[in-house]
């Protein structure tokens, strides 16, 4: 059995036109959209803060007060605080007061964003780590 490689059509979609590939592979960002994304990128790369917003999006009904978040760590309030407010300046959650505490929320488009840059880089099942912008034939 012979297995060939070809690339799928140009433009980064595949035969049907559908997208064949993560963004970040089916062309070269561009200056400014690349400058929005490291934002967006360096918002999650830390440790504590990629927590926050994954213990934020899935709280029940989707909000969370200020006051469950801060007992998971074993940080200050104002530290806590900041993390926070870097999610919120990048844009991937907002929030509102409600008398005494503060509740946030996931704001979906953005952090769809985030997930849509790097999906799919290989094939669905493929452990080769050959990228999406291939074809394999075998014959």
């Amino acid at each position: 059995m012979i297995a060939i490689s070809l690339p799928l059509a140009q433009g980064g979609q595949d035969s049907l036109g559908g997208a064949c590939c993560a963004p970040i592979v089916r062309q070269p960002l561009g200056e400014g959209e690349a400058a929005e994304l490291a934002v967006l990128l360096k918002a999650v790369a830390d440790p504590v803060r990629l927590r926050l917003l994954s213990m934020i999006g899935s709280h029940a009904g989707g909000e969370a007060c200020v006051c469950d978040l801060t007992d998971a760590f074993e940080l200050t309030a104002p530290t806590i605080s900041h993390h926070l407010k870097v999610l919120r300046t990048a844009g991937l959650i907002d929030s509102e007061r409600r008398g005494t505490w503060v509740y946030y929320w996931i704001i979906p488009e953005t952090v769809n964003r985030l997930g849509a840059l790097f999906t799919p880089l290989t094939e669905p099942g493929s452990r080769s780590g050959r990228p999406a912008d291939s074809t394999v034939i075998r014959a």
